[in-house]
């Protein structure tokens, strides 16, 4: 059986006890990503349990620390590095407002509490004869951070211009102390005191780093607020050999960065693979929790040898989708045509079309002919998941059309799905539409693409424009009551998308006066607007528009759905 040692230590304890050792924040952890809204939660609680509790000896308790005794003899933190890093902050952000006091025998005792959790200290002196020799170091941050956070615990000082986490939150903390002390100066020795005494922390400490990554796996499983991948990248780790952990840790920094660029996280990645396992189990059962589904069997899913490329691969397809960012050696490429599609589906209400789309990549990736295939099946999968949206708005009614797509895909490289076309039907479905915020967006874009003088990507910094404007200063105009009128306003005949800029020029003017904005416009169906021969738009006006909206849309529909 494992060895343990569990153990309530204050925070004085908890950095003190470490004498000549370091603790370390190995490699596989997550970077510093604590903002100064927790270090704010963190101040404020503090305060609060000063004020409230302290005086009836109680204790405030910060969690666990789960560690093991590495090589070096130094503490490798598996779970706390976040508190652990933040507080080293506080306390040298308390021994420099105490550097900048009044020499005394309460302020130099106070220091002579501090300094052992900061910096080790001579074992004759006990003074602390060099300060660059600090009780933390992180093998996860960059030689820049770490050269700033160290810089932070040997002079106390930051450069006002950084904005990395370690100089925003020990700025914060050294204003709160300033403060404090100065609204609080017959409290602020004994704030310092309750803190190092009263605070205290549950280390865990593992005698291998195998029982601090399970224990750290099973704390988190049971609801502490890490993100998933951070339980992922743990197992991963712990199935590497000794020399290939560091090629790992590199390789999941790059997928970091690259999550990072796309705008989308490395636990949305990982959601778009489960998909790819299912289809090729031929899943089509109800999904379950993302940890859950990669914890079954001990983990067996991460232990394939292709996972971490595969996941690699699909983060920079996912990563050109949203930032137009491509890699030279990769062999698929991705024209505007396709691109297209990609934008109207990001204006779809939910993101189950990711799923077989990351399925097809997978399958595709080095197939020569890549984006033709790709935008015919973006073509249908739009047209089918806007329709049966139209019809019924729920992600129920899709969700096994998404899974046996995904399977199709895997298995014949094709959507599968069922719908019943009806052109009636859906006109009728569409023209009530229109006041629905939820698909207004996504069928407006795709109107605007399918005029064939619109050869450009639409850039999505848009607006929804009403032609004839939502607020008017007249109560009558052309013969419009206020009554018909909103019965019009929000049909898809009088709506387009503008871009903003412009769309705030244009105001809620007339028609006539509106054109010479729509004029400005790269939106093929906005000029058309500015060439229009009338200079009033009125209900006959937002008629025949409706009707040319729907059927383009109609027609792309059923070209779509039909050509099997």
């Amino acid at each position: 059986m494992a060895d343990l040692i569990v153990s309530k230590k204050s925070i004085k304890e908890l950095f003190s006890e470490l004498k000549t050792k370091k603790i370390i924040i190995p490699d596989y952890q997550r970077p510093y990503k604590w903002d100064i809204d927790k270090c704010r939660t963190l101040w404020e609680d503090l305060k609060e349990f000063y004020t409230t509790e302290a005086k009836k000896h109680s204790d405030y308790f910060l969690g666990t620390i789960v560690s093991y005794t590495n090589n070096d003899k130094n503490p490798e933190i598996i779970d706390g590095q976040q508190r652990i890093t933040s507080f080293m902050l506080l306390l040298r952000a308390f021994y420099k407002k105490l550097e900048m006091m009044d020499e005394d025998s309460n302020v130099t005792g106070l220091k002579n509490q501090i300094a052992p959790c900061i910096w080790e200290v001579s074992r004759i002196s006990q003074q602390v004869e060099d300060k660059t020799k600090i009780h933390i170091h992180s093998e996860v941050a960059t030689d820049e951070d770490n050269n700033t956070f160290h810089k932070i615990l040997e002079i106390g000082e930051v450069d006002k211009n950084k904005q990395d986490n370690y100089s925003i939150n020990y700025a914060f903390f050294l204003e709160q102390c300033n403060e404090y002390a100065k609204s609080n100066p017959l409290h602020w020795n004994d704030f310092c005191v309750t803190i190092l005494e009263q605070c205290v922390i549950l280390p865990i400490e593992c005698d291998t780093q195998d029982t601090a990554l399970t224990i750290f796996s099973t704390l988190n499983d049971r609801g502490m607020p890490l993100a998933d991948s951070d339980i992922f990248k743990a197992q991963l780790y712990k199935n590497y050999e000794r020399e290939a952990k560091r090629e790992f840790t590199d390789q999941w920094k790059e997928l970091t960065k690259i999550c990072e660029e796309g705008n989308f996280t490395i636990d949305d990645v990982f959601k778009y693979y489960t998909h790819i396992l299912r289809a090729e189990k031929k899943d089509k059962s109800r999904e379950i929790g993302l940890r859950k589904f990669y914890a079954e069997n001990k983990y067996e899913k991460l232990r394939s040898p292709n996972l971490l490329a595969d996941i690699i691969d699909l983060a920079i397809f996912w990563r050109y989708l949203n930032s137009n960012k491509a890699i030279d050696q990769y062999p698929y490429y991705i024209s505007d045509d396709t691109r297209k599609y990609i934008q109207c589906l990001n204006y779809y209400p939910n993101e189950f079309w990711k799923f077989p789309v990351s399925v097809f990549f997978i399958r595709n990736r080095n197939t020569p002919n890549f984006d033709e295939k790709f935008n015919s099946i973006l073509r249908e999968l739009t047209a089918f998941l806007f329709v049966k949206f139209i019809y019924a708005p729920s992600v129920n009614v899709i969700r096994d059309d998404i899974f046996d797509s995904c399977i199709a895909l895997h298995t014949e490289n094709k959507l599968k799905y069922n719908i019943e076309f009806n052109k009636d039907s859906l006109r009728e479905r569409i023209e009530s539409i229109g006041s629905s915020t939820r698909m207004t967006r996504a069928l407006l874009l795709l109107y605007a693409y399918l005029d064939e003088n619109q050869t450009k990507l639409i850039n999505n910094n848009f607006d929804i424009e009403h032609i004839f404007p939502k607020k008017w200063q007249n109560t009558n105009y052309n013969g419009w009551e206020r009554d018909d009128a909103d019965l019009y306003l929000d049909k898809l005949g009088n709506k387009t998308i503008f871009e903003k800029r412009l769309n705030i020029q244009a105001g809620n003017q007339y028609f006539a006066l509106k054109k010479n904005k729509y004029a400005e416009s790269e939106i093929a169906t906005v000029q058309s607007l500015s060439k229009y021969p009338k200079s009033d738009w009125v209900k006959e006006d937002i008629e025949k528009r409706e009707k040319d909206v729907i059927n383009k849309l109609i027609t792309f529909f059923e070209s779509e759905l039909t050509k099997k």
